[in-house]
């Protein structure tokens, strides 16, 4: 693949200006690219999977994560191969101190199939916190403030990458701090209550982009603001 990909559509000044508007742009910016590219066929199709390839080093940010999940819902077999070759286990890294296996996780958020995935990651936190918390479906905070750093960073980049950076725990810390860990501002905030009324789970949760940034993971469900506390607090959070 080339720097500068050429396109032989008619209008080849406005791709040459997707093409750096990608690459240069402010993540806004890039974001109106990524979403512009693929109305160029093949040549967007590759410009966004040379932009994917050269950032493959760094972390992954939300911006991969929407170019991933474009390439990943296309039709095209080259998408496909370049995907599989380049990401076998998928664009963020699933590391793990507790052996947990995070890829079916990842899998859901590419399809944003939030509310299976909210699903998944208490399961996950209660595969982290032991059999006890595996049978009873829900956690103590003195199991959370038992989890593995990694555990806690892999669950929240994959929600971060694969959401436009709108949900994740780390979101919710920041909200929960600029509101000076006020719980009810917080849960006003983020969606889980509108004036004394608890939002009901599940169909008055907003399971798509469309929900107030911090909306997912329903931590909520860990029951109580001790746990949640715990969870916010988590030294993963740190640094």
């Amino acid at each position: 693949m080339t720097n500068s990909p050429t396109a032989s559509h008619p209008q080849s000044d406005v791709f040459s200006a997707l093409c750096l508007q990608l690459t240069t742009g402010s993540e806004k910016v890039q974001q109106q690219a990524i979403l512009q590219l693929p109305d160029f066929g093949q040549d967007g199709e590759k410009a966004l999977m040379e932009f994917l390839q050269q950032r493959q080093t760094n972390l992954p940010t939300w911006i991969d994560g929407k170019v991933y999940q474009l390439l990943a819902q296309s039709n095209s077999l080259e998408a496909r191969e370049f995907l599989l070759a380049n990401f076998p286990n998928g664009l963020v890294p699933l590391k793990s101190e507790g052996n947990i296996d995070y890829t079916e996780l990842q899998k859901l958020l590419i399809a944003q199939d939030f509310q299976a995935a909210d699903r998944l990651t208490l399961g996950l936190m209660c595969q982290l916190a032991g059999a006890s918390a595996v049978q009873r479906k829900w956690l103590y905070f003195t199991e959370v403030d038992n989890f593995p750093l990694l555990d806690l960073q892999t669950i929240d980049t994959l929600w971060l990458v694969f959401s436009e950076g709108k949900f994740g725990f780390s979101v919710q810390r920041q909200i929960w701090l600029s509101v000076g860990k006020n719980w009810e501002k917080l849960w006003t905030e983020i969606g889980w209550k509108d004036g004394n009324n608890w939002t009901r789970y599940p169909n008055e949760f907003t399971w798509d982009l469309t929900a107030p940034k911090g909306h997912l993971p329903l931590s909520n469900q860990l029951r109580g603001v001790r746990a949640i506390s715990a969870l916010l607090s988590h030294p993963a959070w740190n640094g």
